[in-house]
């Protein structure tokens, strides 16, 4: 058996099934990973229904149905939480599982599809629904852009600054087909939607002395270069829309300005996915900024509104994420200068911040992204929460680099022994992590944290805390 024949078995296994039930994460890659799997259940005349959790965890566990005699498909989580899946008495029979988590094996075998067993370490949820979407009915081609948006949004093209393995694939069919666009352009969050010196200035991969972080600096180092930045009514452009000299002037003065720094220049250029079915500057337009949006819906408790946007509405589901966009983007602002201004701990291999309850849980892992770089990138953040509907309960979000990861750290690991060790749950990627704790167990939950990490800068061997 290979990757491809797991794909195979679980579309055959939808097309037996009487009814789905899908239970998804609420993330940009879940969100988009549910909408891809509905739709193509709904070509292939299976009933379904969906329902979204932020973790799966005993709590969640009582909105998924048992003796009802639905296929429980499981997209964006579930292989690391296959215990309490038994716990649960779901049958093997009765689950499918479509993630790309490291798998936490129970009692019981559970079916499902998953990448990393075959070394597709960089293929997202959406991107597994896809790939068994596609095979359920060849006319799903249409779904590639949202399997896109899945894989951007959970990071899967940030190392390279470009898609790779099947998402690679997924991406060229969707090509392939007129539904998105490839272009090699700067890689800098905004390019379909900001004017091109609030794009630079809130760049921070790479980093950009002198403009990262001072839109009126940006803006004077644009002036600078003589390059049109204003259309004629006066508006100013959005760097999509700066004409191809133009660009291409800015970016030689953007790398000249690292060089001069002693920067590398390998980041500033990168793989850009854009839809040519949407409108010009709408943030549904572009990869990158679509999860966001997604996102945002998922953050704010409004997932179902990000699914009917993924599957076509412009109308009243656009409109309200376009206010959850504009209030999301505003508290992320309000926590990263919390963050900023409060401080942190710095231990000797991680640095972390409790928040209390002025920010919701569920967006303190983007405050932890941002922060990272404006802080020690050497050590990872941990930032604590509490969880307003269980004050007995603390989410703690974990987040590193590139370089960390490469260096051999895994928060992934962290963040699963840690909280085991304290009465939690946790789970997510190497690059990026979280868990449920008790509330009284945070300070041993830190520092346990600490003690593995330091084990896996010097010996990935085994971790005791």
């Amino acid at each position: 058996m290979g990757f491809p024949e797991d794909v195979a078995g679980a579309a055959e296994t939808l097309c037996a099934a009487g009814e789905v039930t899908i239970v998804s994460h609420i993330d940009a890659d879940g969100i988009a990973a549910e909408a891809i799997l509905g739709q193509a259940l709904d070509r292939a005349g299976v009933r379904n229904r969906s329902i979204f959790v932020r973790q799966l965890e005993p709590l969640a566990m009582r909105h998924v149905p048992k003796g009802d005699g639905s296929l429980k498909v499981f997209l964006d989580l579930g292989s690391g939480q296959q215990n309490l899946l038994e716990e649960h008495d779901l049958a093997p029979e009765e689950v499918l599982i479509l993630d790309h988590h490291v798998s936490q094996p129970a009692g019981r075998n559970y079916r499902q599809v998953n990448g990393l067993p075959y070394g597709h370490t960089r293929l997202s949820a959406a991107g597994v629904s896809y790939l068994v979407s596609r095979h359920l009915d060849p006319s799903c081609v249409d779904l590639s852009p949202l399997a896109v948006v899945g894989n951007v949004g959970d990071m899967m093209a940030r190392t390279d600054l470009q898609l790779v393995g099947p998402a690679r694939g997924i991406l060229e069919e969707g090509q392939r087909a007129g539904y998105i666009d490839l272009a090699r352009d700067l890689n800098c969050y905004g390019i379909s939607t900001r004017p091109a010196h609030v794009c630079l200035a809130f760049g921070d991969d790479p980093f950009i002395p002198g403009i990262s972080g001072n839109p009126t600096l940006a803006l004077s180092f644009l002036q600078h270069l003589g390059v049109t930045l204003q259309d004629r009514s006066g508006a100013w452009m959005v760097w999509e829309e700066i004409p191809f000299d133009g660009k291409r002037r800015i970016v030689s003065a953007l790398a000249q300005q690292l060089v001069l720094h002693g920067k590398d220049t390998s980041r500033l250029i990168g793989e850009v996915y854009l839809f040519p079915h949407e409108a010009a500057r709408s943030p549904l337009r572009n990869a990158s900024e679509f999860a966001t949006v997604l996102n945002a819906c998922g953050r704010w408790a409004k997932p179902l509104v990000g699914s009917r946007i993924c599957r076509g509405d412009r109308g009243g589901a656009y409109r309200e994420a376009e206010h959850m966009l504009t209030h999301h983007r505003g508290i992320i602002r309000e926590l990263l200068q919390f963050i900023l201004d409060r401080g942190v701990t710095e231990l000797s291999h991680l640095q972390y911040i409790h928040v209390g309850d002025r920010f919701p849980d569920t967006i303190i892992g983007i405050g932890a992204g941002m922060a990272l770089s404006k802080l020690n990138p050497k050590k990872p953040i941990l930032i604590l929460g509490q969880m307003a509907e269980d004050p007995l309960v603390s989410k703690a979000s974990l987040r590193t680099t590139d370089e960390m990861v490469r260096r051999g750290v895994d928060l992934q690991q962290v963040v699963v022994t840690a909280s085991e060790r304290n009465g939690g749950s946790g789970g997510g990627h190497r690059i990026a992590a979280g868990a449920f704790i008790p509330k009284e167990a945070e300070e041993r939950f830190v520092h346990c944290a600490n003690r593995i990490l330091a084990r896996q800068y010097a010996d990935p061997g085994p971790d005791h805390c």
